[in-house]
């Protein structure tokens, strides 16, 4: 149980929604138009958290030290930037635990590593972030997760004592800039987890594998 909560902080791709169709398909139609096969979807899911490298290294081997990663990034930010909305969903069970936060008078928002320039259109396209008090990007200050920087310019822009804060995320860098940050954290099984993860080691002080259950373990008094 979290006690004295003031605001409820998540990761977004892999928490809240469910990028990996639209993440998936922008690196497979870069296969498809260079005459290789198109990939299932189960192929990307699991690297859809590591955005452009999980998908260039799924739909190519590619890694960020190949001489092409950057133009082959470019190509990839292009394809989803073109078509992020289109497959895109919110997790069953998000929008009514957003609404039990916000009836709680909790205000809530979102760290991302996702840059401002897919984060902010995206999460202007959905009306589940119309409630949103702070919407940080992975380019919004000067550090990104797994540094906790992200997670302090949310904790001031909602007005709240990081210490009073709850930060929930899928990726193991979630955890480490949560606890970085005094936050309570919160690893989100549901979500992408990346490969061979053993969530046990990172060291979150709760996991939930759904997400209404995290409404259990909030109390704001």
């Amino acid at each position: 149980m979290f006690t004295d909560v003031q605001a409820v902080l998540f990761d977004l791709d892999g928490t809240l929604i469910d990028s990996a169709p639209d993440l998936g398909a922008a690196a497979d139609k870069m296969r498809t138009e260079r005459g290789l096969p198109s990939l299932p979807l189960e192929h990307y899911r699991p690297m859809a958290g590591a955005g452009a490298r999980g998908m260039l290294g799924i739909a190519f081997g590619m890694t960020p030290e190949h001489p092409e990663f950057m133009a082959y990034r470019e190509e990839f930010f292009v394809n989803y930037e073109n078509a992020m909305t289109e497959r895109t969903v919110i997790f069953d069970g998000v929008p009514d635990m957003i609404v039990a936060i916000v009836q709680a008078g909790l205000p809530w928002g979102v760290v991302t590593n996702k840059s401002s320039r897919f984060t902010d259109p995206l999460t202007a396209a959905m009306p589940l972030f119309a409630t949103a008090g702070a919407i940080v990007s992975g380019d919004t200050t000067p550090h990104a997760k797994p540094h906790p920087e992200p997670l302090f310019e949310a904790a001031r822009r909602l007005g709240v004592d990081p210490a009073r804060c709850v930060y929930v995320g899928d990726d193991e860098r979630d955890i480490v800039a949560g606890l970085a940050a005094g936050m309570g954290t919160v690893a989100a099984t549901y979500g992408y987890l990346g490969q061979q993860t053993d969530v046990s080691r990172w060291n979150a002080h709760l996991h939930i594998d759904a997400p209404p259950t995290l409404l259990k373990y909030l109390r704001s008094t």
